[in-house]
């Protein structure tokens, strides 16, 4: 059977002309990983899409229409980008405004993966709640600090909703492969291969030659193995580009942990079947002991002002150390009556290690110019404008040995030159949760894609 991956998050788009000869493929079905946690905590924690909502709303119009003309089956995972409540409210709305301006009709599933407050705490007490190396073990004020907290489903709750008679799931947050590997399994094919397959169509056609997020790939899966093609002409499929991105993410070349098990991948083969295409075989599914999803959890953490200028002076740049040494200084004994631990100062090096910090190894590389990223981060919104404003000056005039511009020592880019970034977020919960069984955490909600709600 053959899976179409459209793009690597839906939103990214890909070229109609890629769709329409991925189509010509006949695939089974279509399924997109519409989220990750790569954008950081804020998307999670603020319940708010990290794509656009005009551009999810044009890969969505171009899939569905294509699947429900051709009655095969449409899954998309982490909706929304994070996958929580809000997130997969906002997908859904997008799909029925979608349904009714085309007249779609079909089965519609919808599966939250939001883990409640009471649950986690019952989960903590029973220790159920199992930290991921290297973290920490989580306490009640990490779950009770936590704005949303969702699981990550692997493919049984999907498979329940399609065993349901669903044409079309939008689900919350999922284990990246899930939505490629829901279908197969459900059909008969070997788990191994069906997430193993998942695992590189997760990011479309990332896994060519040259690599795009913004393009079709097509898994064909048999008995004993699965083939991988692009449908672009520009593209080609490599065994180096497809092995690679199955290691992509991973800290264990051999052993790929997800919900209910890992990938065995000690007698994964991949062999170049012609130009284009890349067949893999051997890969093996190894359960674990008890049933474990991932969580993740994000809370506020204050409120952040950033001021972004450029500095060229070499005066000023070999001395840039003692300069952000005073500022800080200066800034902490202006503050002085403001609780400690209410905020911070960071000042990030544009040029020198603001990339990489204490790991860069070319930190004593001298630039002809600095970018200076200036960072307020405060309980209160007023107290990260006020630091920030008041960093930024001091570093402004700040004057040092050798100094020979008095007019300045920044340039800004920007007018006004500081922007309020609003609340910050921070992970509160990435661990990992024991459940009884992997599809009563997950329950769907059936409808008719052509409903009003």
């Amino acid at each position: 059977m053959k899976v179409l991956s459209p793009t690597a998050i839906l939103g990214y788009g890909f070229p109609e002309t890629s769709f329409a000869a991925a189509m010509g493929l006949s695939p089974d079905v279509i399924a997109v990983d519409a989220g990750s946690s790569d954008p950081g905590p804020y998307y999670l924690g603020a319940g708010v899409s990290f794509t656009n909502r005009a551009a999810v709303k044009r890969d969505l119009l171009i899939i569905l229409k294509a699947a429900r003309e051709r009655g095969i089956p449409v899954l998309i995972g982490s909706a929304g980008g994070a996958g929580a409540r809000p997130h997969l409210d906002w997908t859904v709305d997008i799909v029925r405004e979608i349904a009714r301006q085309e007249r779609l009709t079909g089965k519609l599933a919808v599966i939250p993966a939001d883990v409640s407050t009471s649950s986690l705490l019952a989960s903590l007490s029973d220790g159920d709640l199992v930290a991921l190396p290297p973290g920490t073990p989580a306490t009640e004020d990490d779950i009770a600090a936590s704005t949303y907290v969702v699981a990550q489903m692997g493919e049984e709750p999907l498979i329940a909703a399609l065993e349901a008679g669903a044409d079309v799931i939008i689900a919350g947050r999922c284990y990246d492969p899930a939505v490629f590997a829901a279908v197969p399994i459900h059909r008969g094919y070997d788990k191994a291969l069906a997430l193993h397959m998942g695992k590189i169509l997760e990011c479309a056609a990332i896994a060519s030659t040259p690599g795009s997020g913004s393009d079709c790939m097509i898994g064909t899966l048999d008995d004993t193995g699965f083939v991988l093609e692009t449908v672009n002409p520009a593209r080609v499929c490599t065994v180096a580009s497809v092995a690679a991105h199955t290691l992509y993410e991973k800290s264990d070349p051999y052993r790929l942990p997800g919900p209910g098990g890992l990938l065995d991948l000690h007698e994964t083969r991949f062999e170049q079947v012609d130009p284009g295409r890349v067949r893999v075989t051997g890969s093996r599914f190894v359960p674990s002991d008890g049933y474990f999803v991932k969580l993740e959890g994000a809370r506020p953490v204050g409120y952040r002002t950033v001021s972004i200028a450029g500095a060229r002076g070499p005066d000023f740049i070999a001395k840039v150390d003692e300069i952000i040494a005073g500022v800080r200084a200066r800034v902490e004994d202006n503050f002085r009556d403001t609780p400690k631990g209410s905020w911070q100062l960071i000042f990030r090096i544009y040029g020198r290690d603001a990339v990489m910090g204490v790991l860069e190894p070319e930190r004593a590389a001298v630039s002809h110019e600095l970018g200076i990223v200036i960072e307020a981060v405060a309980d209160k919104q007023d107290d990260a404008d006020t630091i920030c404003s008041f960093a930024r000056s001091t570093m402004l005039h700040f004057g040092y040995p050798g100094r020979v511009s008095t007019a300045g020592n920044l340039a800004f880019p920007y007018s006004p030159s500081d922007m309020k970034a609003g609340q910050v977020y921070a992970f509160s919960l990435y661990h990992l949760l024991k459940v009884a069984d992997p599809v009563s955490p997950f329950p769907f909600e059936l409808s008719n894609l052509e409903d009003a709600s």
